[in-house]
C-alpha cells in the first residue's frame, strides 16, 4: 500500500514591493510605524482604522495610489469582510499580509491599573475580544485573497509581559498569551496552504500613543535592564515584521520573536 503527500502550496511570499499589506489600527502609534515602513519598502498598504479617520486620512492623501484608509472595528466579522474587500479593489490585488495590531481601548498605565483583587472578568473579555476575536476575524477574511495567491503572510503582534510580568496587566497580557497560541495553532492548521502565520513581540515601546503615561523612570529602568541599554522603539519593532511579510521568512512558521531590546529569552 502506498501513501502520497498532498502537494502544498509555494509558501513564497511576494516580494514587499509588490504586496498589498493590511495593518489593523495602522494609523497611530505603533500601527502608524508599522504602516510607514511597509510604505518604505514599496508596498501598497491597507490602513486600517476605527477611531482615528483624520490621522487615517491624512496617511492616505501623503501616499496616493498607495494607501487606502478603511475604517472597520476588527470584533465584527461584517466589517472585516468589508474591509478587505475593499481593500483589494481599490489597491488592485488580493491582500498578501495581514498585520494583526489593532489594540481595543487600552493605555499602559502601571498607576491605574487593576490588581488581581478588584479586575472583573469583564475587563478580560474586551481585551480577548480585541486582541483574539479581531485577529481570527481578520485571518479568516484574508483566505479567499491568500488562495488566490497561493501563499500568506501573517503576523500577529504580541507582548513580553507573559514571560517577564514586570507590570501585571492580567487583561492584556492573558488576551495576548491566547493570540500565542492560536498563532501556533493556526500556523499547523494553514501550513500546507503556503500561510505562514507569526507573532513579534515587544516589550513596553518608547513611545506609543498607548505607552504615553508610563513615567520615563520606568523606561529607564527597562533600558538598564537590557543587553543594548535601550528600549525599543515602534520603529525598530516594526523592522522585525518586515522579515516575516518577505520572502526571507518562508520556512518560518508559528514562532514568536521577541523584540525588546535582549531583555526576555523567549
Amino acid at each position: 500500500m502506498s501513501t502520497s503527500i498532498r502537494p502544498q502550496s509555494d509558501p513564497r511570499a511576494p516580494a514587499l514591493a509588490d504586496q498589498v499589506v493590511l495593518v489593523t489600527g495602522g494609523a497611530r502609534g505603533l500601527g502608524l510605524s508599522l504602516t510607514e515602513a511597509f510604505l518604505r519598502e514599496g508596498a501598497k498598504v491597507v490602513v486600517n482604522y476605527r477611531t482615528s479617520r483624520e490621522a487615517a486620512e491624512e496617511l492616505e492623501a501623503a501616499n496616493p495610489g498607495r494607501v487606502v484608509a478603511i475604517q472597520a472595528d476588527v470584533r465584527d466579522r461584517g466589517q472585516v469582510d468589508a474591509l478587505l474587500a475593499r481593500g483589494s479593489e481599490a489597491l488592485g490585488a488580493p491582500v498578501s499580509t495581514v498585520v494583526n495590531n489593532a489594540l481595543v481601548d487600552f493605555a499602559f498605565n502601571g498607576d491605574a491599573r487593576p490588581h488581581a483583587h478588584e479586575i472583573g472578568y469583564d475587563a478580560l473579555s474586551a481585551q480577548f475580544a480585541g486582541s483574539v476575536q479581531g485577529a481570527l476575524n481578520v485571518i479568516q477574511a484574508a483566505l479567499p485573497g491568500f488562495e488566490r495567491l497561493g501563499s500568506g503572510r501573517v503576523v500577529n503582534v504580541g507582548t513580553n509581559l507573559f514571560q517577564n510580568p514586570v507590570v501585571p496587566y492580567h487583561d492584556y497580557t492573558a488576551a495576548k498569551a491566547a493570540l500565542l497560541s492560536l498563532t501556533r495553532t493556526f500556523a499547523a492548521d494553514l501550513g500546507p496552504r503556503g500561510i505562514t502565520v507569526n507573532m513579534v513581540s515587544g516589550g513596553l515601546l518608547r513611545t506609543t500613543d498607548a505607552s504615553a503615561a508610563t513615567p520615563e523612570a520606568v523606561f529607564d529602568a527597562i533600558a538598564a535592564s537590557t543587553p543594548l541599554r535601550s528600549v525599543t522603539t515602534p520603529a525598530e519593532f516594526a523592522d522585525a515584521v518586515l522579515f516575516f511579510a518577505a520572502p526571507w521568512s518562508r520556512a518560518v512558521t508559528g514562532q514568536n520573536l521577541v523584540v525588546d531590546g535582549g531583555l526576555v529569552k523567549d
